[in-house]
C-alpha cells in the first residue's frame, strides 16, 4: 500500500486551520500545519487556506520567506501539488486590491497587474491600488459588487463545472450544479485566462469558484465546509498528491 502523502497546510497567523487538515486527514493524507518555509518545501502537497485579507496575508507570506517557498515548490505548476482555498485561491493571481493600505510605499511598474514585482509590492494602476500576488495564475482578485445582493457572499451556492472543467482532476465525481459553502467578498475578476477557469459560480457577478492549471488548484468556495461535495475535493487532492508523491520517488 503506497504511503499516505504528506500535506502542509501553510498558516500565515490568521485563524483556525484544523478544520482543513481534519478534512485532509479524513481524506488520506497525513497532514501538518506549518508556518516554516523548509516544511513548505518538503511536502508531497500544499493547501494554502483562506483567512484574512490579500494584503496581510501576502505581507506575512512575503516576509516570512512562504512566498518564495511555494514558488520554489510548485515550480510554476510543474512541481508540488498546491490548492488554494478561498482567500488562498485568489493569492494564486497577479495582484488583489482588498486592504491594501492607502499609505504603502508604491513601486514602479513594468508589466501589467505588477508584473516583475514580489509577492506583497504594492503598485498603481489604472487609477488603483492593487498588492501583487503569488502570480501562479494571470488575473486579479476585486470586490463583488453590492448594487442589489448582500456582500459578503455567505451561504450555499451552485458551482457549475465548465467544458474546461470536466478534464480537471479536482473535479472528479462532483456534481455539475452542485452546491458548496461560500464566505468571500472578494473574487477572481474576468482578466482570467478562460482556459484555466474549472469551474463558475454567480453571485453579484459571474467569477470563478474553481482554477486549474498544472498541479495548482483553486477553491473559492470551502471544501472543509461542503459536506460530502467537499469532501470529494479534498479526496481528489489527496490523490494528486500521492499521485505526484509515487511519480517523484
Amino acid at each position: 500500500m503506497a504511503a499516505q502523502p504528506h500535506i502542509v497546510v501553510i498558516d500565515y497567523h490568521k485563524g483556525n486551520l484544523s478544520s482543513v487538515a481534519r478534512g485532509l486527514a479524513r481524506a488520506g493524507a497525513e497532514a501538518q500545519i506549518a508556518d516554516d518555509p523548509a516544511a513548505i518545501r518538503a511536502a508531497d502537497g500544499m493547501v494554502l487556506p483562506g483567512v484574512g485579507s490579500f494584503y496581510d496575508a501576502i505581507e506575512f507570506m512575503h516576509e516570512s520567506g512562504q512566498d518564495q517557498a511555494v514558488l520554489d515548490a510548485v515550480r510554476d505548476g510543474e512541481g508540488v501539488p498546491f490548492l488554494g482555498i478561498c482567500l488562498g485561491e485568489q493569492l494564486l493571481f497577479d495582484c488583489g486590491e482588498e486592504g491594501v493600505p492607502a499609505d504603502a510605499p508604491v513601486c514602479e511598474v513594468s508589466g501589467p497587474r505588477g508584473e516583475g514585482l514580489e509577492p506583497g509590492d504594492v503598485f498603481e494602476e489604472n487609477g488603483r491600488r492593487w498588492v501583487r500576488g503569488l502570480g501562479l495564475l494571470g488575473g486579479s482578485c476585486t470586490v463583488l459588487p453590492s448594487r442589489r445582493l448582500k456582500v459578503p457572499h455567505v451561504g450555499w451556492d451552485q458551482v457549475h463545472v465548465t467544458p474546461a472543467g470536466r478534464a480537471c482532476p479536482l473535479l472528479v465525481g462532483f456534481n455539475e450544479g452542485a452546491n458548496a459553502y461560500f464566505t468571500h467578498s472578494y473574487a477572481v475578476d474576468d482578466d482570467v485566462d478562460a482556459t484555466h477557469v474549472a469551474a463558475q459560480t454567480h453571485y453579484a457577478r459571474n467569477f470563478a469558484s474553481v482554477v486549474w492549471r498544472s498541479n495548482v488548484f483553486g477553491c473559492q468556495f470551502h471544501p472543509e465546509k461542503s459536506s460530502a461535495h467537499g469532501h470529494d475535493i479534498l479526496r481528489n487532492f489527496v490523490n494528486i498528491a500521492k499521485a505526484w508523491k509515487e511519480e517523484t520517488a
